[in-house]
C-alpha cells in the first residue's frame, strides 16, 4: 500500500514540485491549497493528484483535513509543510495584522499539520515531516521581520520535534531554499533580480525540481539516519 503524503501549498511553485516527485515516488498524495479552486483543478485534471482546501493557520481546520485523508486514503505518514505567505515591509509600517498572519500561516501551519500527523506516526513507528524554510530565515532580509522570523522559527520547531520523533521512527527535517524560478520569484522587479543573482555564486536561480528531489531523498525510506538536519538549497548564496 503507498504511503499517504501531504504536501501543504502543493499545487504551485515549489509545492506543486515536489507533489510530482512524491508522486514518481510511488506515493498516494494530497497537495492542500488555500484558495484558487481553478488552479487547483487544473493540477488535478494535469496530474491525478487529489487536492483538499484549507487554511493550515487554522488548527481546527488542519485537524479535521488530516483526519478527513487519513479516512479517504489511509494513514497519513509524511507531511511536507510547504505553505507560506509574504507581507513584506519594513518594521515601522508594518502592521500587527501582517505580522500575525505571516506567523499564523508559515510557522502556525507547521504545528497545525504536525499536531494532527505525528501522533498516528509515533504510534506506527515510522513518519517523515519535512518543513520548507528559507534563506530569509537564516540570513535575515530586509523589510521581511515577519518572514524571516516565521522561516527561523521553523528552523528550531524542526530541531526540537525531530528530538521528541527520533525513537518513534519519526524524523523530522527541514529545507532552506534560496531564491527559486517560480512566480513568486517572477514578480520581483527585473532590476532587483539581477541584483540578487550577482549574489548567488553559482549564477543562477535555483529550479522548484532541485528543492522536489531533496523532499524525495527526505522521506524516503534512506534517509532514516538524517532528522533534525536544515538542508541549504541556495547556490552558495549563504553559507554557514
Amino acid at each position: 500500500m503507498a504511503r499517504v503524503a501531504i504536501v501543504t501549498g502543493g499545487t504551485r511553485g515549489i509545492g506543486e514540485a515536489i507533489s510530482l516527485a512524491l508522486k514518481e515516488q510511488g506515493r498516494q498524495v494530497v497537495a492542500n491549497y488555500a484558495g484558487n479552486e481553478e488552479k487547483a483543478k487544473a493540477f488535478t485534471e494535469a496530474t491525478g493528484i487529489p487536492t483538499v482546501r484549507w487554511d493550515v493557520g487554522d488548527h481546527e481546520a488542519s485537524l479535521a483535513a488530516v483526519a478527513g485523508i487519513a479516512e479517504q486514503y489511509g494513514p497519513v505518514d509524511i507531511v511536507i509543510n510547504n505553505a507560506g505567505i509574504t507581507r513584506d515591509g519594513v518594521l515601522h509600517r508594518m502592521s500587527y495584522d501582517d505580522w500575525n498572519e505571516v506567523m499564523r500561516i508559515n510557522l502556525g501551519g507547521c504545528f497545525n499539520m504536525a499536531k494532527a500527523a505525528f501522533p498516528g506516526m509515533r504510534e506506527r513507528g515510522w513518519g517523515r515531516i519535512v518543513n520548507i524554510g528559507s534563506i530569509n530565515g537564516q540570513a535575515g532580509q530586509y523589510g521581511q521581520v515577519n518572514y524571516a522570523a516565521a522561516k527561523s522559527g521553523i528552523h528550531g520547531f524542526t530541531k526540537a520535534l525531530a528530538q521528541e520523533g527520533a525513537k518513534y521512527g519519526v524524523t523530522v527535517n527541514a529545507i532552506a531554499p534560496g531564491y527559486i524560478d517560480t512566480d513568486m520569484v517572477a514578480a520581483v522587479p527585473a532590476p532587483v533580480l539581477e541584483k540578487i543573482i550577482a549574489k548567488i555564486p553559482v549564477g543562477r536561480l535555483g529550479k522548484a525540481y532541485e528543492i522536489a528531489r531533496a523532499v524525495a531523498f527526505l522521506t524516503s525510506d534512506d534517509a532514516g539516519f538524517v532528522t533534525g538536519s536544515t538542508m541549504s538549497i541556495n547556490g552558495g548564496q549563504h553559507m554557514y
